[in-house]
């Protein structure tokens, strides 16, 4: 886990679940330590696969399909008087991102009992990921674990660590309006911004030009 001295202030991350309708954040969980290391895995899309496939070999079809990996670790031993139901708190705000609510699922059994069927099921909250002031991005999570490695007297988790797997969406997924979508491209044109500061001659690697 990574800790700073209380003077620096750290930035932390966390997720933010936004109302899909009006854009507005529901609710804030940042993680209590940054995780030590990040796994980014990016997949082009329409990069021709087979040999001599001379009208694919250079086309992207759209943004390449992105995925995070990394632990979110968790400690309530040091102020247990902070937390009398353990880490039950953060860790079911975490998972109930990935839960429809109860109120849908008693929807779901009412329609069913009426031989009704849920053509469009209500859309969940947006799930964003934020690491940072400069990558605010728009995911699904396509993992979760935790591990509950501590408890108390009353078997309340007190230490625990949750490994998250998350798949960027991107205006593919959502669309060029939709908030998260906005959010993508800014992400997108973040990169686009730092890619700009590098610029080297291909001298430097040794060959006269291409």
């Amino acid at each position: 886990m990574s800790t700073f001295p209380e003077s620096l202030h750290p930035v932390r991350g966390g997720f933010v679940l936004v109302d899909p309708d009006s854009g507005q954040p529901i609710k804030t969980i940042p993680f209590q330590y940054n995780p030590d290391t990040l796994t980014r895995t990016l997949q082009p899309q329409g990069i021709g696969n087979e040999p001599g496939d001379r009208l694919e070999a250079l086309r992207l079809k759209g943004p390449p399909h992105e995925s995070f990996k990394f632990d979110a670790e968790f400690d309530a031993t040091e102020a247990p008087e902070r937390y009398p139901d353990g880490l039950y708190p953060v860790l079911s705000a975490l998972e109930l991102s990935i839960y429809p609510t109860s109120g849908q699922l008693r929807e779901e059994d009412r329609l069913a009992a009426e031989g009704k069927i849920e053509i469009a099921p209500v859309e969940a909250p947006l799930t964003v990921l934020v690491l940072g002031p400069k990558r605010v991005v728009p995911v699904r999570i396509t993992e979760f674990s935790i591990t509950e490695e501590m408890f108390d007297t009353a078997l309340n988790p007190i230490r625990a660590k949750v490994s998250v797997g998350v798949r960027v969406l991107t205006v593919d997924d959502l669309g060029h309006r939709h908030k998260g979508g906005l959010l993508y491209l800014t992400y997108h044109q973040q990169k686009e911004r730092f890619a700009t500061s590098v610029n080297h001659s291909v001298t430097e690697l040794g060959v006269p030009g291409i």
